[in-house]
């Protein structure tokens, strides 16, 4: 009897050791919550069917979870897995069914951590389907606001830096798109729309890797203009500013004119002094006349320290850039902040409004033109006739008057001007390349244009900006649309 007790006693303990093995609760790593659930079953036969790529049946059995399962706790991890099965199986259709999933993900479930994943997905949607710059640019416009909104929306993301990045490559490639057009239309001689696109550059991008060019290309322009101006004889041709049919007007908007384009040489030696366009605005500033401003120690730094961040392409990588779809973004900067305000691009009827309002201060009037005719001048000893039958109208003198002397000489006619340099054509620029240039002022002007802070104003020596400066790009060819 006793040994029967026994055997019962023995028997029992197994068995409760038994239960206690099968009941034991399955540890989910994505959860951390323990869980013996059939819940706990489907997600992860879903998860080994996306292991091995069987994307539709994970879909099917992690839909089957949400729909049975509302309230497990596997249901947000379920309802991101089905946008990452359809981001995984890749393809078109695919990715903007996985956008869709991931834009819904943020809507049911905002406060989860995995939530600024889901966006930063979104954004790679877009990344990896944009083009080149001279190509559509529908998916790296998106790329660049699906981002931002990343960065605005989950400021303490441990995903951050990711979507910097990825940001400051999407916003080269568009920059690389505004240039390019820009450069189009400089040397169209479309002035006003080439500055409204290297102007909207220059705001929106101040990272991308042409910065200077574009500055250079813009300072141009509006020498392409002062030019054009100098060349006509009124204001009034097709693609001249409209608030110059007087002398007065025409001297003040070539005035208004090269302040814009010494400004953009300005801006090129205190922020990229140490780019490749760097000696020819200075060359340009003392041909016009203009102070050469010195840039801070902060503002070289800087500069040497994108310049260093930036990745030269080899042959290879060149050859494959032809073949590939996707852009090339190895001269993305990989220091400093992307911008992150909304583009504002300035148009080319603001350009226009601002140029008759510095030319004229009248506003134009319709349908009225402004004529100057030339005079002939009368042979040595001759006086100068006088046609009455004008009534003595100012529009046109003529060679037949007489009895009248001339008139005194207009302080603002525009005189001929000697050669001009280098960059435009002769009487294009007004300005004699054989008068010795200017000393070097030493001090930013209030004029001038820096983005160094004003605590650091330490002006940099020679030595700083000579020492390690990158060398000229070759193929870097002097800008000449005529």
């Amino acid at each position: 009897m006793s040994r029967r007790i026994t055997q019962m006693i023995v028997l029992g303990t197994l068995l409760l050791i038994a239960v206690g093995c099968t009941n034991k609760k399955a540890v989910n790593p994505l959860a951390n919550v323990g869980s013996k659930q059939p819940d706990k079953v489907l997600f992860d036969k879903a998860m080994d069917a996306m292991h091995h790529n069987r994307f539709d049946v994970a879909r099917l059995t992690l839909q089957t979870l949400i729909n049975t399962y509302p309230d497990s706790e596997f249901v947000a991890r379920a309802k991101l897995a089905v946008g990452d099965s359809w981001y995984a199986e890749g393809g078109t259709a695919a990715l903007a069914q996985a956008e869709q999933e991931y834009d819904d993900f943020e809507t049911f479930f905002p406060n989860m951590p995995e939530a600024a994943e889901a966006q930063l997905k979104i954004a790679n949607i877009h990344y990896q389907q944009m083009e080149k710059a001279d190509r559509d640019f529908t998916h790296a416009k998106r790329a660049e606001d699906e981002y931002r909104k990343m960065i605005l929306t989950y400021p303490d993301s441990k995903l951050l830096p990711e979507a910097k990045q990825r940001l400051l490559e999407v916003q080269e490639v568009l920059g690389e798109r505004e240039f390019e057009i820009g450069r189009f239309y400089y040397l169209r001689e479309s002035y006003v729309a080439s500055e409204a696109r290297l102007q909207s550059l220059i705001n929106q991008y101040p990272l991308y890797s042409k910065a200077d060019e574009a500055l250079y290309l813009l300072g141009q322009s509006y020498e392409g203009q002062v030019a054009r101006i100098r060349n006509s004889p009124t204001c009034d041709a097709k693609g001249l500013p409209r608030g110059c049919s007087t002398e007065a007007g025409k001297a003040k908007v070539i005035g208004d004119l090269s302040e814009r384009a010494s400004k953009a040489y300005d801006q090129i030696l205190t922020r990229y002094p140490m780019m490749d366009r760097s000696d020819d605005a200075k060359h340009r500033l003392e041909a016009m006349k203009q102070p050469v401003p010195r840039p801070t120690k902060a503002a070289v730094a800087q500069n040497k320290a994108e310049i260093a961040s930036r990745r030269e392409t080899n042959l290879g990588q060149k050859l494959l850039a032809v073949i590939k779809k996707s852009p090339d973004t190895t001269m993305a900067a990989k220091v400093g902040e992307p911008s992150l305000a909304p583009a504002e691009m300035v148009a080319p009827s603001e350009i226009v409004r601002s140029e008759i309002s510095g030319g004229s201060s009248a506003p134009p009037v319709k349908g009225v033109l402004g004529v100057e005719v030339v005079t002939p001048q009368p042979p040595p000893g001759t006086a100068p006739a006088t046609d009455n039958s004008l009534g003595g109208s100012p529009f046109g003198k003529s060679a037949n008057t007489a009895g009248t002397t001339p008139p005194a000489a207009d302080p603002n006619e525009l005189k001929p001007n000697a050669a001009p340099d280098n960059e435009l054509k002769p009487a294009d620029t007004g300005i004699d390349p054989t008068l010795p240039p200017p000393a070097q002022v030493n001090e930013i002007h209030n004029g001038s244009s820096s983005s160094a802070t004003a605590d650091d104003d330490t002006l940099a020596s020679d030595k700083d900006i000579s020492s390690s400066k990158k060398k000229k790009k070759k193929g870097l060819k002097k800008l000449n649309p005529f």
